[in-house]
């Protein structure tokens, strides 16, 4: 759900990576090499940033995030703590210019803890539909890093701004939503009922598709980033920056498929 405001970081590294010199080739180096000292170019200050480093760092903040999801899910009354830690975290590291390696992993610990005690508290009264919800997740990725890589859907800058739009109302709904339930121990908007052509279901349902389609379409936007970080060079310290968004994109998209799993297995 943070894409839009990662993107202000990756914006940066393009301009970091635009502004060192670019990596030698083979030949400039043994160019280099036979030079005399003094006339050796300054090396570049850091290589640029490949799709290995930012699969290596994602699969890092997982590996952190599924530590955390185990002390959850034997310790689900840590979920709520962590959610507002999370929370902030998740703020303080998307409004960061540079990248902290140590915040995105503390953000991974804690969100880990969140997400291990909500999906056990689902699968005490739903048992399989965490599986259910992981499946579900790894198909929706796998479908649309299908259709980027193929380029089926590109990211446009109209349409980008429509989702940064999009995704930032519908943050903004949920901490709202989020608040007004712990206020008043009610179920909140979510829980409305509403009929549609005869058919009665919760608000929630609708509320899940969208958002469900929304986590899919910023998924795209965190291709196109990480793609763009790499057609640019920039510095790999930004990789953080990337495996930080996929990671937030991914447990957006898992909570809310858990969550619309969780009405039609209600009924």
């Amino acid at each position: 759900m943070s894409n839009p405001l990662v993107r202000r970081g990756l914006e940066q590294g393009i301009q970091a990576g635009r502004s060192q010199t670019p990596a030698p080739s083979a030949e400039q180096l043994d160019q280099m090499y036979r030079m005399p000292s003094a006339e050796r170019p300054t090396a570049p200050a850091e290589r640029p940033m490949t799709y290995d480093d930012v699969l290596m760092k994602t699969a890092f903040c997982f590996a952190v995030l599924l530590a955390g999801a185990v002390v959850g899910w034997f310790m689900p009354i840590l979920a709520l703590p962590a959610a507002i830690v999370g929370l902030v975290l998740g703020l303080v590291n998307a409004f960061k210019r540079e990248p902290n390696k140590a915040l995105i992993l503390l953000y991974a610990g804690i969100q880990g803890v969140f997400l291990g005690g909500i999906s056990g508290i689902f699968e005490a009264s739903y048992s399989g539909i965490v599986m259910q919800a992981v499946l579900a997740t790894l198909c929706v990725f796998g479908l649309m890093f299908a259709l980027f890589r193929f380029r089926v859907i590109r990211m446009s800058k109209g349409f980008t701004k429509f989702l940064m739009l999009a995704v930032g109302g519908y943050a903004l709904f949920s901490i709202v939503n989020f608040v007004f339930v712990l206020a008043t121990g009610s179920g909140g908007a979510r829980s409305v009922e509403i009929s549609i052509m005869g058919v009665t279901m919760p608000l929630g349902v609708l509320i899940g598709i969208v958002a469900v389609v929304l986590a899919s379409l910023t998924l795209v936007a965190d291709f196109q980033m990480i793609e763009d970080g790499v057609k640019h060079r920039i510095p790999e310290r930004y990789s953080w920056t990337c495996a930080f968004s996929l990671m937030v994109t991914l447990v957006w998209l898992y909570i809310e498929i858990l969550r619309l799993l969780s009405y039609f297995r209600s009924n």
